[in-house]
């Protein structure tokens, strides 16, 4: 394939609201040594490409520093070394950044092919979010059949994504949201219960269970102290983000007394190999979910690329059910 000049793309001017992105022209960038070109035709938006927008998220030193953390298109070259992957493969790809372009670079193995029954709009939904409920919920989490499992903002891109995996692995599924129709939402995904975080307490509600084997939270500040009341004796408490602050006071002697173990990770500062074997995990387990109807993407919107903006509007509201993705093509 003859590679073109120069591509369309999205920028961050400068660190701020979503008015700082801004349509540009950037050369197109050429894959070395185990990695792969992916002309995109998708780009899935997502909550690290608003933090870095804002300024700060600040992207790895070997990443572009344009965002854009998943994709999907076709392979449009690859470099030196790189085996399973040819020119004109769908694909879609889990991305170091650079996934707002009409080309983007990742290494070959962090790349999957599209599920069967899937389009490539639903496939650009799918490496970010998987990626990070995989490695939080059953690697890091290590969620078992049959455990009560608390995931909050269950309409997110991560929340639709963690209720239906931890349904179809056996888990007893309960969700927080913001309005009794996500509530909804979340109930029609698996969740055997939603608790709209406006009129109920999920601590009472965990309570009265026995409390939450696996709690997975992105909200932190003063739910910290309140999940660890909603765990259950030797409970698990993985943390993926900080939307009320990382900053809380917390009595450890319950830690301590009942066995618990708080821990969490970001997902982008990971090693190229950690995410290589993520995306073999995925592979094997996951992916013949979707194939198979089980698991599926939860589309909320779509905007052309040049309306980067808008969509960063969209996922800092309080509205939307799913995820935003950019039709770059």
């Amino acid at each position: 394939m003859t590679l073109p000049a120069t591509m369309r793309a999205v920028e961050i001017t400068r660190p701020g609201g979503p008015e700082v992105l801004a349509p540009c022209e950037r050369p197109v960038p050429r894959p070395g040594a185990g990695q792969v070109l992916i002309e995109v035709t998708w780009a899935g938006v997502n909550r690290p490409d608003a933090l870095q927008r804002a300024g700060a998220y600040a992207p790895p030193a070997s990443a572009s520093p344009l965002p854009g953390l998943e994709a999907s298109g076709r392979v449009a070259a690859v470099g030196e070394g790189v085996g399973g992957w040819r020119v004109g493969d769908q694909v879609c790809a889990l991305l170091p950044g650079g996934g707002y372009a009409e080309y983007a670079l990742t290494p070959a193995a962090h790349a999957l092919p599209v599920p069967g029954g899937l389009g490539l709009r639903e496939a650009a939904c799918l490496p970010e979010t998987f990626f990070t409920v995989w490695t939080n919920v059953f690697l890091r989490g290590g969620l078992r059949a049959g455990e009560r499992f608390l995931v909050h903002g269950g309409t997110s891109g991560i929340g639709t994504t963690a209720i239906q995996l931890a349904r179809a692995f056996g888990a007893r599924v309960f969700a927080t949201a913001g309005s009794d129709e996500k509530c909804a939402v979340c109930q029609r995904l698996g969740a055997e219960r939603a608790i709209n975080y406006r009129t109920g307490d999920f601590v009472d509600v965990l309570a009265a269970e026995g409390g939450a084997d696996l709690i997975l939270d992105m909200v932190g500040g003063d739910y910290l102290p309140r999940n660890v009341r909603a765990l259950a004796d030797d409970g698990r408490l993985v943390q993926i983000a900080f939307l009320q602050g990382p900053k809380v006071e917390l009595n450890f002697a319950q830690v301590m007394t009942r066995r618990l173990t708080i821990t969490g990770s970001t997902l982008r500062p990971q090693s190229d190999v950690a995410k290589a074997a993520i995306a073999d995990d995925l592979r094997a387990r996951v992916w013949p979910l979707l194939a198979a109807g089980r698991v599926a993407p939860v589309m909320d919107s779509e905007f052309p690329l040049a309306e980067a903006s808008e969509a960063h509007r969209r996922i800092e509201g309080a509205d939307h059910v799913g995820k935003i993705v950019l039709k770059v093509r």
